[in-house]
């Protein structure tokens, strides 16, 4: 049946992400989305979209706020611009949007079944559905602002929206997956999620099924005016205490800017940084044939390499992503636009090749990832403030910027780590991007 995959509860932030980031997120995430594809097809994609966890690691390694409400426009924003020059190819279609675009999700969807040979008439009824249950079927205090949808010629699909609530300062992200579709009100969640105390109603439980036939009934036998006046005689009468709602695991992201030591798994980190100081430099530049590619730039690529390859349970601290190419608003360190530029041009030059038949570009990507599992065991070093401190002093040398504008250099020299404390053994530039 469907299933409502996942939720993600974020801090509701404000703004636009600059010109020069929402270019360079539309590259990235189409390479990212095409190399998943090339290695795994079409329906492990839709899967990884609707994991709430890998979703906001994939837009923390893009360089976007790496915890707020504007990954979800962000991140769905470039991929629908990046993957619909190739949507014939590859067989995925990205409808609707934020604000008005959301309220023309069933008309693309319909142009999208023209041009690719799918009914798409069943497919806008899905849209208004899921739009429906989450607004009103499933009632937890955010409205609905935000709604996209995903879908493959084959007519699987993936639906992402969000709502936010203007008291309480949030957004909540919800993730839908389709997968023999059987009913929309009868149980089609996964689970309901909600921090914890808060009251949901959900009248899409299986166990709500008699609440919402006598609903219909009331509404035969009464029509609105008698469920009106009945309703007004229920509440002068004391409530019920509730019933505590079911607690399910969900992403909440916290509401401070900065990254700190306890959002980051560093075991995972420095497996990372060790495969990149390690072997990355030697086999990864020879065998991409592209010598300027130094360790700064295949650190990020081991991260980069992750979210391509690694399994659900990798993605429990999205916030180590934003250690690839920084935030747009300084937070963990600024982007480094010559990292992030090398990195898309690897990327895309792997994917290109894969197109090709020549994949030895995406499996080396693979091959690093793989690395930097083995490397968890042994890497101890460096600390999470080290780390940081490194690339803040650095930022100048990779292009930094923010939305304030470039990076200024340190106004202090941060005393450096041992060159091995990247690794486990090896060094290669650090300056190198």
């Amino acid at each position: 049946m469907t299933r409502r995959s996942g939720n993600a509860d974020l801090p509701l932030h404000s703004g636009r992400v600059p010109a020069w980031l929402a270019d360079r997120m539309t590259l990235l995430g189409a390479a990212i989305s095409e190399a998943v594809i090339l290695h795994y097809g079409r329906d492990e994609f839709l899967r990884r979209l609707a994991h709430p966890f890998w979703f906001q690691s994939l837009g923390a390694v893009m360089g976007m706020d790496w915890h707020s409400s504007g990954i979800t426009t962000s991140v769905l924003g470039a991929l629908k611009r990046g993957l619909a020059p190739r949507a014939r190819e590859l067989g995925i279609h990205i409808c609707g949007g934020r604000g008005k675009h959301s309220r023309q999700t069933p008309a693309e969807l319909m142009r999208a079944g023209e041009e690719a040979g799918f009914d798409g008439a069943p497919l806008a009824d899905a849209s208004r559905l899921v739009a429906k249950v989450d607004s009103a079927a499933v009632q937890d205090g955010f409205e609905l602002y935000l709604h996209s949808f995903i879908v493959a010629d084959d007519g699987s699909w993936v639906v992402v929206q969000q709502g936010m609530n203007g008291a309480l300062r949030q957004a909540r992200r919800y993730h839908w997956l389709s997968e023999g579709l059987r009913s929309f009100v009868d149980d089609p969640h996964a689970a309901i999620d909600g921090r914890k105390g808060a009251d949901i109603i959900n009248l899409t439980d299986h166990r709500a099924e008699f609440s919402r036939a006598r609903q219909l009934d009331l509404l035969q036998t009464l029509g609105p005016d008698g469920i009106a006046s009945e309703f007004a005689s229920l509440a002068e009468r004391a409530a019920p205490t509730p019933k505590p709602q079911l607690e399910f695991p969900f992403l909440v992201m916290p509401a401070h800017h900065e990254v700190r030591p306890g959002d980051v798994m560093m075991r995972r980190l420095r497996g990372a940084l060790a495969a990149a100081a390690d072997c990355g430099p030697q086999d990864f530049a020879d065998l991409l044939m592209t010598p300027g590619v130094g360790e700064r730039t295949v650190r990020a690529l081991a991260l980069v390499a992750e979210v391509v390859h690694g399994a659900p349970c990798r993605f429990t601290d999205p916030a180590r992503f934003s250690l690839a190419h920084g935030g747009k608003d300084g937070h963990p360190f600024p982007v480094p636009v010559k990292v992030y530029d090398e990195t898309i041009r690897v990327m895309k030059s792997a994917v290109r090749k894969a197109r090709l038949g020549r994949a030895e570009e995406l499996d080396a990507l693979k091959r690093l990832d793989d690395q930097a599992r083995l490397a968890e065991r042994a890497a101890t070093k460096p600390s999470f403030e080290a780390f940081v401190a490194e690339e803040r002093r650095l930022s100048p040398s990779y292009g930094g910027r923010t939305v304030a504008g470039d990076a200024a250099p340190a106004r202090t020299k941060p005393r450096l780590p041992p060159r091995d404390g990247w690794g486990t053994g090896g060094a290669a530039s650090a300056l190198q991007p």
